[in-house]
């Protein structure tokens, strides 16, 4: 595995040799993960590897009982949730954090972090998200799956989030769906830093820069995703795909 410098001035977020327990399981062993500024950033790895657990622990869902997170340069990996949000980190889960019971225009209101944040914000959500203006008054719980997962990311955005964190963004969705998502996180990435978790390895391929490959609560593999995708020994060991 390609070794890491402490802080780089390039690197918005840092995982350093992050161990995690849920209980009385030990669920990441050491991973380590660097997410340049303005790109995608895959984690990469089989079902269990630890992957959604990183996630949680960089929002400090899960702290880490040793290793470090820094956000830009500083340390975060002993704050709260909430303080780990108000600098600006949203995090999109893959179970589609919605408020089922409330329309789309409330779902996004409250996802304010200080007033004024939607009325800022709501010309690219809608650019991207053409489907939510057109159903701003319907319910979550009358969404489609794909359409519920537009919103999940819609909400991460109203805030100023520097990085987003999107865990699964395709899972279960139709082809089409899939598709308009990724165009709207390419789009994202011009201008916010993104970690993306993605079973789907063709669709990490299209949209991420980086990756990182974790097996078993470890990062095992890190580097381009150009080099990765001719990688097949690679691809098949730690993915199981050809």
């Amino acid at each position: 595995m390609t070794p890491y410098n402490r802080h780089s001035m390039n690197n918005l977020l840092e995982v350093l040799d992050v161990h995690t327990s849920i209980g009385q399981f030990h669920i990441l062993e050491g991973v380590t993960v660097n997410v340049p500024r303005g790109s995608i950033t895959a984690l990469l790895g089989r079902n269990g590897a630890g992957k959604t657990t990183t996630l949680k622990t960089i929002m400090g869902l899960t702290p880490p009982r040793r290793g470090q997170v820094l956000f830009d340069g500083q340390p975060i990996h002993a704050q709260h949730t909430f303080d780990i949000a108000a600098q600006g980190i949203g995090f999109v889960p893959d179970y589609r954090a919605i408020f089922r019971d409330l329309t789309v225009a409330e779902n996004l209101q409250i996802a304010e972090r200080k007033a004024g944040d939607l009325a800022r914000k709501g010309e690219l959500i809608f650019q991207l998200f053409p489907d939510l203006k057109r159903l701003i008054h319907l319910r979550g719980n009358q969404l489609s799956g794909g359409q519920q997962q537009m919103l999940a990311i819609a909400r991460a955005l109203v805030a100023d989030n520097q990085l987003l964190l999107i865990d699964e963004p395709s899972e279960g969705l139709a082809p089409i769906i899939v598709e308009q998502l990724m165009e709207a996180i390419v789009q994202l990435s011009a201008a916010t830093t993104i970690v993306l978790v993605e079973q789907n390895f063709a669709v990490a391929s299209q949209l991420a820069k980086h990756y990182v490959i974790l097996e078993e609560g470890r990062s095992v593999r890190n580097g381009l995703m150009t080099d990765l995708v001719h990688d097949h020994a690679t691809i098949q060991r730690y993915l199981g795909v050809m």
